[in-house]
């Protein structure tokens, strides 16, 4: 099972164990066969020249080393050089030598065969290390880009080194201070294969990564090649954790970021935009409670809408403040049901000047998928920009579904807020919907009635949440246009 998925990744490597048992009784056979062909057929040509004969044996001997190694070859070796004295040193046909020079020679061919056969066979050895190493190379950088271009997860990661090995099952352990100071401890990190090891007693392999980690491994024996790939896989294993605990300091930081913007532009909405409708409170209050100061009606009736108008402004920005605060938590959890755009309207709409409203929704559309709670919030900070940055056009309100109208593969209703006012530069859009992003240049901000740059924030947000998608878009003949797209309620008619 091991073998067949190494080979589904592409990763096995070749064994390197030395030359054999095939190979080294195909070497004897040779070592035995060819000699003593070479002599049958010198012999059947009538060929006398010892020294190419000699040569031919010496070429037989390397051969053989090459295919069964040392002692094939030595035994090949002998061999020739006895067929050799026999049938082609004189007197031929007799183990005996008339002349001290023949024996030299044939002790010299001995000595070089066996020395050929001893120096083919190391640099076969060398060969198979080498394509051993190349193998093991290629390996290892396959599975680095493997890494790299994965999920990032120790499990996945530990999943290949897993094949790779031909184990059963891995686990990676890091070490911990114990709270009762009996000694670290170890806890699990990730693991791959069936009933992976947990404890070093249940492993029949333990490799130390270094001093945090170590991994545990049940399975069948590690060849000395395997070993040294596991102790390369430690680094990758050590590089892929500390890559994971770098992306999540980089969240970390950039969570933190994001806090560190919020409360700052909070301390900077509490020290103006809340403090203004305060004060101006607090001066309606100061004033109707003078004694010595008597108010015409008129008079009195303005200065209690004034404390109601503050009050009401300050209950939506703090509203605002809260909302953004959930959404920022990920603490918002809608609960969807069928709802129809118009069921929403009235109280979305409370507070806004009816004139200001032309709205044009159909009476038979299809209810869509919603909080109602949420969506009131959403239609209601919308309507309330388009009032605040177009006080010269009338706020319409279309809403409409079709065939091309989708969100996530769903069939899907949108709700135009149109208005006609200066609309925004196409490059704004983007920062439209960040908080505390204000268009500083309307005619709410220039009469100081201008809010935190939240409102479209919240909404986008909260339309987010119930599954939906905000976008803005420029109207027909100017102005700007915020599409509300939610998905079409399935159940059953609410």
């Amino acid at each position: 099972m091991a073998a067949a998925d190494v080979n589904a990744i592409g990763l096995q490597l070749p064994a390197v164990k030395g030359i054999g048992r095939p190979r080294i009784l195909a070497g004897l056979v040779l070592a035995l066969l060819l000699p003593s062909a070479i002599e049958v057929l010198v012999s059947a040509l009538q060929y006398r020249n010892f020294a190419m004969i000699m040569l031919f044996q010496l070429a037989v001997s390397a051969a053989v080393a090459a295919i069964g190694g040392l002692w094939p070859a030595v035994v090949s070796a002998v061999l020739g050089s006895m067929l050799l004295n026999y049938f082609s040193a004189d007197p031929v046909g007799s183990l005996s030598i008339a002349d001290p020079a023949t024996l030299f020679t044939l002790v010299i061919f001995l000595a070089v065969a066996c020395g050929v056969a001893l120096a083919v066979g190391l640099a076969t050895r060398r060969a198979q290390e080498a394509a051993h190493s190349g193998a093991e190379a290629r390996a290892l950088s396959e599975l680095a880009l493997r890494i790299l271009s994965s999920d990032g997860s120790l499990e996945s990661f530990l999943d290949k080194i897993r094949v790779n090995l031909g184990m059963e099952a891995m686990t990676l352990l890091s070490t911990f201070d114990s709270p009762d100071a009996t000694g670290p401890g170890w806890k699990v990190l990730a693991s791959s294969g069936i009933q992976p090891p947990v404890t070093h007693a249940a492993a029949d392999h333990a490799a130390v990564v270094d001093r945090n980690y170590t991994l545990l491994l049940r399975g069948g024996p590690l060849s000395e090649q395997h070993r040294r790939m596991l102790a390369a896989f430690g680094a990758f294993v050590v590089a892929v954790r500390e890559r994971q605990q770098l992306v999540k300091s980089r969240q970390d930081n950039a969570r933190l970021a994001e806090g560190n913007k919020m409360r700052t532009s909070i301390l900077r909405a509490v020290s103006h935009d809340l403090r203004t409708p305060l004060a101006g409170i607090k001066l309606a209050v100061s004033s109707l409670r003078q004694e010595d100061v008597t108010f015409a009606p008129e008079d009195e009736r303005e200065l209690l809408a004034t404390i109601e108008d503050y009050a009401d402004r300050l209950d939506h920005l703090v509203d605002n403040l809260l909302d953004m605060s959930r959404i920022t938590a990920d603490a918002v959890n809608p609960l969807l049901r069928g709802l129809g755009w118009h069921q929403i309207l009235p109280e979305a709409l409370r507070g806004v000047p009816g004139e200001r409203i032309r709205n044009e929704l159909l009476a038979n559309l299809p209810y869509i998928e919603a909080d109602a709670g949420m969506l009131e919030r959403v239609v209601a900070n919308l309507v309330e920009n388009a009032v605040k940055y177009a006080p010269d056009s009338d706020v319409v309100l279309v809403a409409r579904t079709g065939a091309g109208i989708m969100v996530d593969g769903r069939p899907a209703s949108e709700l135009r807020v149109m208005d006609h006012g200066s609309g925004i530069a196409p490059a704004a859009v983007l920062e439209l919907f960040q908080p505390f992003q204000r268009l500083d240049d309307s005619p709410s901000s220039r009469d100081g009635r201008s809010g935190i740059g939240l409102g479209l924030a919240v909404a986008k947000g909260f339309t987010e949440a119930m599954g939906g998608t905000l976008m803005a878009e420029a109207t027909p003949g100017g102005g700007l246009t915020m599409v509300v797209t939610l998905p079409l309620w399935t159940g059953g008619r609410p």
